[in-house]
């Protein structure tokens, strides 16, 4: 197993949203493992008519920081629009996803953005249920948020790290777990948990910043 150094996570907050009147940061999670650099979800990188009531507020400059060239492999939580709209920038690199979600954002009405999720030079890895990704990194189907959302689990050090996505939106969530996805979080026991739209990590005891 690696060693907790040998696996470090970085979030980039790639965006803003407005949501019921206050403004809902977008991260996305940068892991760098020994093997491969790991990027969990891509955020949203332009405009679009479809969200313009949720007013985004974009950070090119953290993508340029990231260095797109630098990942090795993506994985999407799932594709809704604020996870998939940076697909476009990794043509042609491997995108894991869970073949159900894969499946409901090509077929569901009002699911994504279309076209964010089949760019040009697409290559997703459509997954079915629990997936080894790379030593100590694995992916687990995590229905709830949608029925083909998926959780990174990073198990390295006494208690693993997991990187949610939108399993839980915000710490209460987690702390009263009440779908399938956030009860799978809680019964990994973990040392922390990173979720999309919040701007520190989830830890047992821990409470949301105002």
């Amino acid at each position: 197993m690696n060693s907790p150094a040998a696996i470090r996570v970085t979030a980039i907050r790639v965006a803003e949203l407005l949501a019921e009147g206050e403004l809902m940061p977008v991260y996305v999670h940068v892991i760098d493992h020994p093997e491969a650099r790991v990027l969990v979800d891509t955020g949203l990188t332009r405009l679009h008519p479809a969200v313009a009531d949720m007013d985004p507020r974009l950070y090119p400059e953290s993508y340029q920081e990231l260095d797109t060239s630098s990942v090795d492999m993506v994985v999407n939580t799932h594709l809704h629009f604020d996870h998939c709209g940076g697909n476009h920038l990794f043509a042609g690199k491997p995108i894991y996803v869970q073949r159900r979600e894969l499946e409901d954002a090509r077929t569901q009405e009002d699911y994504t953005i279309p076209e964010w999720v089949d760019p040009p030079g697409i290559a997703y890895v459509p997954v079915e249920g629990e997936h080894d990704l790379l030593p100590g990194i694995r992916l687990l189907p995590a229905p709830g948020h949608t029925a083909g959302s998926q959780i990174v689990v990073i198990d390295a050090g006494e208690a693993p790290t997991v990187i949610a996505g939108d399993t839980a939106v915000w710490f209460g969530e987690l702390d009263n777990p009440r779908t399938e996805g956030q009860q799978l979080v809680r019964s990994l026991n973990p040392g922390t948990v990173w979720l999309t739209h919040t701007h520190t990590s989830w830890r047992p005891g821990s409470t949301e910043p105002e």
